[in-house]
């Protein structure tokens, strides 16, 4: 009998595809310079304190087909400090790109990710780097969890040659090998059935890991989500299936296009799982219960505010001036890439024709009358 697969979708994430991210999703970062304080609890700690406490998490987890995890979550003062620096660099990157797009430095699509940082973050959380990732075209701030750089990003946005990929991809296509991260994908839902083969290659190896392939609501109802969660089931993959709702595929809203909008149900037979996607450490909890689920019993699918800042205040680990301190030191770290970006070179013509074909298969590439235009793959 085929093991149960959970499905992890990710909801509650209110920003659209434009670039306003909901006020209430503002994720505040804090500074790595922040003083000890005490709590009138008795709780204290110092930023870079990794004495494990417990915090409850409020949105309860919504189960199918699987019980899911305890409604508490272990962290530490070190983690809620790391987890606010990475979402406040990756707000401020994606604000900074929302201004070039605006302003044509960045060219044709550009999908942005504010407010959707939890989901990215406590992700990571709960993963190793030999873990896979595969998502739709929403990727820039999966790359920099991934291990990439501000500027790779804002340099690929660009067309830049010093771009994640060599500036020949844009904003849908980030990629890193190095950190197991497959690339955004342009074609909706196609990385569903990209991340079943991730997780057959990972079983076929015998890799202690697991593949997540990221979708949006828009992308729930495509036909090869389905067929990849048919085929992961069967064959028992460690694949988790990650819906990234944000309540809007493109400009339609998912009560326009879904009948059934409980996206973490729609595998039947896969169990899911509902996470409040905005609430980082119910992520990170959510995420290690569907890696572990995924690892013995095969795949998952689950459902992503400010509730990192309002713990960091109420434990008494850092003050409104640190946090403040480190919003003006994560806008500088962009500011720097941006400028860095536009000084940069575009890649050569010749790179127009190099990762396309596997070298040394003597093909050649034709311009539109097959007779002016003939280029030798490399």
């Amino acid at each position: 009998m085929a093991r149960w697969r959970q499905r992890l979708l990710s909801s509650a994430c209110s920003s659209s595809s434009s670039s306003a991210a909901a006020p209430q999703a503002l994720l505040r970062l804090a500074s790595s310079a922040l003083s000890r304080q005490s709590s009138s609890r008795g709780f204290a700690a110092a930023p870079d304190d990794t004495t494990p406490f417990v915090v409850d998490i409020p949105v309860p987890y919504a189960g199918h087909r699987c019980d899911p995890p305890e409604q508490r979550v272990e962290t530490s003062a070190k983690e809620l400090v790391d987890f606010f620096k990475v979402m406040y660099v990756m707000r401020r990157m994606e604000i900074a790109a929302d201004s070039l797009y605006k302003a044509k430095f960045i060219r044709g699509f550009c999908h942005l990710y504010d407010g959707q940082e939890a989901v990215c973050v406590g992700m990571e959380a709960a993963l190793t780097k030999e873990d896979a990732i595969i998502t739709a075209y929403r990727d820039h701030c999966t790359h920099i969890g991934r291990g990439g750089t501000v500027l790779e990003v804002m340099a690929e946005l660009m067309g830049r040659k010093s771009g994640c990929s060599l500036g020949k991809g844009g904003s849908m296509h980030m990629y890193n090998k190095e950190g197991n991260f497959y690339g955004g994908n342009g074609i909706v839902g196609a990385q569903t059935a990209l991340g079943a083969g991730l997780a057959f290659a990972q079983k076929y190896n015998k890799q202690n890991a697991v593949s997540l392939a990221l979708y949006g609501d828009g992308a729930a109802n495509q036909g090869q989500l389905f067929e990849a969660m048919n085929i992961s089931a069967l064959w028992d993959l460690p694949v988790i299936f990650v819906c990234e709702n944000n309540h809007y595929g493109m400009g339609t809203a998912e009560w326009r296009s879904a009948k059934s909008p409980e996206y973490y149900k729609r595998g039947d037979y896969v169990p899911g799982l509902k996470i409040d996607g905005m609430d980082v450490l119910a992520v990170k909890q959510g995420v290690r219960f569907a890696k572990e689920h995924a690892l013995t019993k095969g795949p998952i699918e689950r459902d992503p505010i400010e509730r990192v800042r309002k713990l960091l205040l109420a434990k008494e680990i850092v003050t409104v001036a640190d946090l403040k301190n480190l919003e003006k030191q994560a806008k500088a770290e962009v500011d720097e890439a941006v400028n860095q970006a536009k000084e940069g070179g575009q890649p050569e013509t010749h790179e127009l024709f190099t990762h396309v074909h596997v070298k040394g298969l003597k093909q050649l590439a034709y311009g539109p009358d097959r007779k002016e235009v003939i280029v030798p793959l490399p």
